[in-house]
């Protein structure tokens, strides 16, 4: 087998398998755009494939069907059973890819009747676009398949990481760390001159600093389908501003870097710096989100919920005279969003944080999760947040991004990173 080998393992099927007997179907149906579809991309691991799909019966049993030739290799690359188009006989719907709905349900056709699989009740789930499944579904329909909405089985499946991915969870990690101590570096680097920042003679825009990041996670096989935020001044102040690229940077200023990358899992980290003095008010906000986030690492752990975790961290920011969205709906300043989110083939899925979720919202080995309180206050010009990826191991919460948490980059050099424990 490749050493690109599929995410799939016999446990995890069997896991599946137990997932869609208890739901009463004979198995899933993941329609995707691409390999790289949250759905997806769990069964077939790290390869690169243009419209694909897999079939999974509750017995356990898996196959991929892709639908160009050129793509043979990236297949084989799996390790899985292989529906190609010779298999299809895919050139025998040729001028059915006018109708894409209609095309698909030939393909899909074909794909059962191949398996020997009879018509019953599927699940059906990933991302293709919507008026094409829903046409293909329904021309199955017709030969007694019955369909159901599958994502939710696949969400609760997917968020289980076990112990043997933590390679493959630490590898995006890793990067971000490394494009995140660069970015520290370029600051560091930076000095004042007439009340901006200058480096190598030039002034220092946020793009650089982004640029910079981006080709560190490039080095590291890893791309931004999400983007990332680089956020300076009053645009610090809002949670989730992207942040100007074409704005200079300026002593005392406070920075927000959040970058949420993707390998064949996604990685997710949060620091906030200033080069020069800060305001009072930035230095302790940055100390009071800090104090949260241990507080988080510290009550991280199975059989708590992610929503108490966020009232903890709530109460303790109130005491500290802070706002937050539980004392004061909508508000803009102070703790305005969650505490964390989990993390995986998608940036954000289970386990959830949120008060109205259910088993999903309660925290259990093999989650992979961001912690990260902030403070915000968009009309003095700062914001605050620092944020960790954990994996929570069978011994213990792991931090993935044992990043130094200062603010001032200068400080980062001399730092050494937090060991990670033993999951």
């Amino acid at each position: 087998m490749s050493s690109r080998a599929s995410g799939v393992d016999s446990e995890s099927i069997d896991r599946l398998g137990a997932e869609l007997s208890a739901a009463g179907l004979e198995g899933m149906l993941v329609l995707a755009p691409s390999s790289r579809d949250g759905d997806l991309a769990p069964f077939v691991g790290d390869v690169q494939l243009g419209e694909c799909f897999v079939i999974a019966t509750a017995a356990g049993r898996v196959a991929l069907g892709f639908l160009t030739d050129m793509e043979r290799e990236e297949a084989a690359a799996t390790g899985m059973d292989l529906l190609s188009p010779a298999r299809l006989r895919l050139a025998e719907l040729k001028g059915l890819e006018r109708v894409p709905g209609r095309h698909w349900s030939g393909v899909l056709a074909r794909a059962f009747a191949e398996l020997e699989i009879a018509p019953g009740a599927w699940g059906v789930a990933g991302h293709p676009p919507a008026g094409t499944a829903v046409e293909a579904c329904s021309a199955l329909a017709a030969d007694g398949w019955r369909f159901a909405a599958g994502g939710e089985i696949l969400r609760r499946w997917r968020r289980f990481k076990p112990a043997a991915w933590r390679e493959r969870m630490a590898a995006p990690a890793a990067g971000v760390c490394a494009a995140m101590r660069r970015v520290a570096a370029l600051l560091a680097a930076a000095a004042p001159r007439a009340g901006e920042l200058e480096l190598d003679g030039e002034p220092l825009r946020v793009g650089r600093l982004r640029e910079a990041a981006r080709v560190e996670l490039a080095r590291h096989g890893l791309w931004e389908p999400e983007g990332d935020i680089f956020a300076a001044g009053s645009a610090a102040g809002v949670p989730h501003s992207r942040g100007d690229s074409s704005h200079v940077l300026r002593p005392g200023e406070p920075l927000v870097v959040d970058l949420f990358p993707r390998g064949w899992l996604f990685a997710d980290c949060t620091r906030t710096f200033c080069v020069g003095e800060p305001s009072p008010e930035f230095r302790r906000a940055h100390a009071s989100v800090l104090g949260a986030l241990r507080a988080a690492h510290e009550g991280c752990r199975p059989g708590v919920a992610g929503w108490a975790l966020q009232e903890r961290a709530c109460a303790a920011l109130e005491a500290l005279g802070y706002p937050t969205a539980r004392s004061t709906p909508d508000t803009r300043r102070g703790y305005v969003h969650g505490l964390g989110h989990g993390v995986g083939f998608e940036l954000h899925e289970y386990p959830s944080f949120r008060e109205a979720a259910g088993d999903e919202g309660v925290l259990a080995v093999g989650d992979l999760v961001t912690l990260e309180p902030g403070l915000y206050d968009p009309d003095a010009g700062w914001g605050v947040r620092l944020e960790d990826l954990c994996y929570l191991g069978a011994g213990g919460l792991v931090n993935l991004t044992p990043l130094p948490y200062a603010w001032d980059p200068a400080a980062w050099a001399a730092a050494v990173a937090p060991a990670s424990a033993a999951g």
